[in-house]
């Protein structure tokens, strides 16, 4: 496809993604001389006439909504067998590349893009549109920061069929709706479920539900209850956590309702993170000691006269029995002194006493015998088996629990990360959360099928493969120069350092075919038997001497052995027949000819010798002496 001019405007420049139904590239739009991106429908979907149709009318309904968090759609079109959607080109990455590269996403941007994307989702579901295939993928962060949702091509107008109404589930398996999987109506809750989902990958890095294959992936969404994000990152608020959590609840019913409920808690989410923020404290020795100096400070300072006397610890037990003798009046103001006093002092042992009450209970000094828990570490486990690694958290008197099955170089069946991580104190009885390796057989083999061969040979070695045979097939339908075939093909199993064979398209077939001879015939018949022998006609003429060739075939153009279907030049005479020439006339003597009848006969014999001689050469002198002859 690179190189094509679509409807002779969008110049296909580069691949920029494949999906299940179609390849997206970045294109020019050689009418407004600016970038957009093409999605082009894969050859395989072209067939089904019902798919195309439904294709392009659904493209057309996502196109009525235009928003800021939405990639806009800008012309829906076909050339020839290539089906396309035009759509607004968007500079970035996607937000799957983003929770890769970050492993996870601070509480800010969660908040930030997940309002953002929550707007886009209000928006289509107010204009009747349910996107379907809501995922990080289909989602792009620009440099700014700005969301993207893009990808309508499985969405559905809320009051028309559509190209999922069929026995095949269309959509991405690790964020399908309960309700997708079991291939029952859907509305927008079903959104809301698949943004739950991205929801939890960005907070934890990971998404809930996953499997060897999509069925067995469509069935956790269906049957088994999401480990709370929270467990997996302990920064999680508990505001988001539940936020989650009931997002992607099994039940439609159970989740938010709609997107602007959604809007409405993040706002609360965001709130309720800074509250805590400002109110709960931590003081650590040093602040301790500060607020007792400024206690003692205060008290320094703090009615530093008495009864107009300066204040004198020293004297204190005087003073006090002095009070006492000189009645309630001065002893109701020392009680006062010396209760502010006690007050302070009675504060400064709380703090001091709780401090020491926190240490020893930390120490487990107070802990009973009959409620005191024992502190183990998680055991080393990476790298074992995992029927040996759950021994030994077992035997530690933990609980072992298999949280994912993940691609990864390490041996297949083995443990590759565990929470919490290794040698971390725990308390008898938790619960060591382990990711087991699938191998790197996982992974599967992407289609290089429409690439040119250069570039399907750099993807190749990008994946850690070896380029193997590459033959070439004619193919009327891929480009000159471009992959038609793979083996192994697209969604086989693929491992590092496996060969990988292509077919590249040297263009269409050109056949060669013999040109009958159809000299001597008339024009018809001439282009009759060519078109018959499957040969373009085209007719010319030229002017010939000879009657004979009027009208026949006098010369035949490409002859002998040509490309089948070229075009024959035959040339049909033209017989044009020659004017006759008239010759000078004689002069009209008239009466200056003397009648010289009967008087001289030698004259008359001379005049009948010369007509007589005259009729033998020419018919026209003849006429011409017999009209002399009588006006005499």
């Amino acid at each position: 496809m690179i190189g094509t001019v679509l409807s002779n405007r969008y110049k296909i420049e580069e691949e920029i993604g494949i999906g299940g139904t179609a390849v997206v590239y970045k294109a020019m739009d050689t009418l407004l001389n600016r970038h957009v991106a093409v999605k082009v429908l894969k050859r395989e979907f072209t067939e089904d006439e019902e798919f195309v149709f439904k294709f392009k009318r659904e493209a057309s309904a996502a196109a009525r909504i235009a928003n800021a968090n939405i990639v806009n759609i800008y012309d829906v079109g076909a050339d020839g067998n290539t089906n396309y959607i035009v759509m607004e080109y968007v500079a970035g990455k996607t937000l799957k590349k983003v929770i890769k590269e970050s492993g996870k996403i601070d509480f800010e941007k969660i908040i930030d893009y997940s309002t953002q994307i929550a707007k886009a989702l209000n928006f289509a579901h107010k204009n009747g549109i349910v996107h379907r295939d809501i995922k990080p993928h289909n989602i792009m962060v620009t440099e700014d920061g700005i969301i993207k949702v893009t990808d309508f091509g499985i969405a559905k107008a809320s009051n028309e069929t559509t190209i999922t109404t069929t026995n095949k589930v269309v959509g991405s398996a690790h964020y399908l709706s309960p309700e997708q999987a079991q291939g029952i109506p859907v509305d927008c809750r079903s959104d809301i479920y698949s943004f739950g989902i991205v929801l939890y990958e960005m907070a934890t890095g990971k998404v809930p539900y996953d499997a060897d294959t999509p069925i067995s992936i469509a069935l956790k969404h269906i049957q088994d209850d999401a480990v709370p994000p929270n467990e997996l990152n302990k920064d999680v608020p508990p505001a988001l956590n539940k936020m989650i959590l009931k997002c992607i609840e099994k039940k439609p019913e159970n989740r938010y309702q709609n997107a602007t409920e959604i809007l409405d808690e993040l706002s609360r989410v965001r709130n309720n993170f800074v509250d805590d923020e400002e109110f709960t404290r931590v003081m650590d020795p040093m602040q301790l000691q500060n607020e007792k100096n400024n206690a003692n400070k205060d008290l320094d300072n703090d009615d530093t006269y008495y009864d107009g006397e300066p204040y004198n610890a020293d004297n204190e037990e005087e003073e006090e029995e002095e009070a006492v003798k000189k009645g309630p009046k001065k002893s109701i103001a020392l009680n006062g002194k010396v209760k502010k006093i006690l007050v302070v002092s009675i504060v400064l042992v709380i703090i001091v006493a709780g401090s020491a009450l926190a240490f020893s209970m930390g120490s487990g000094i107070f802990n009973s015998s009959s409620n005191a828990q024992t502190k183990v570490k998680v055991p080393k486990i990476r790298g074992l088996k995992e029927s040996d690694a759950k021994k030994k958290v077992e035997d530690a008197k933990l609980k072992f629990q298999v949280v994912d099955k993940v691609k990864s170089s390490q041996p297949k069946g083995t443990v590759v990360t565990c929470y919490p991580d290794e040698d971390t104190e725990v308390s008898t009885g938790s619960v060591v959360r382990v990711d087991i390796s699938a191998g790197e057989t996982e992974q599967k083999t992407p289609s290089f099928v429409g690439l040119t061969e250069s570039a399907a040979k750099e993807q190749i070695k990008q994946y850690g493969c070896n380029v193997g045979n590459v033959t070439t097939e004619h193919s009327s339908d891929v480009a000159e120069g471009n992959v038609i075939r793979q083996s192994p093909s697209e969604g086989s199993d693929l491992t590092k350092g496996m060969t990988i064979d292509l077919v590249v398209s040297s263009g269409p077939e050109v056949k060669k075919a013999t040109v009958p001879s159809v000299y001597g015939k008339s024009s018809d018949t001439a282009s009759s038997i060519l078109q018959n022998a499957g040969f373009g006609v085209n007719v010319a003429t030229e002017a010939v001497k000879d009657a004979s060739q009027d009208g026949i075939v006098i010369k035949e153009y490409p002859n002998g052995y040509v490309n089948a279907g070229a075009t024959i030049t035959i040339v049909i005479g033209k017989y044009t027949q020659p004017q006759q020439q008239q010759p000078p006339q004689q002069p009209d003597k008239g009466n200056n000819t003397p009648d010289t009848r009967g008087d001289n006969p030698t004259n008359n014999n001379t005049n009948n010798n010369t007509n007589t001689n005259t009729n033998t050469n020419t018919n026209t002198n003849t006429n011409t002496n017999t009209n002399t002859n009588l006006q005499k």
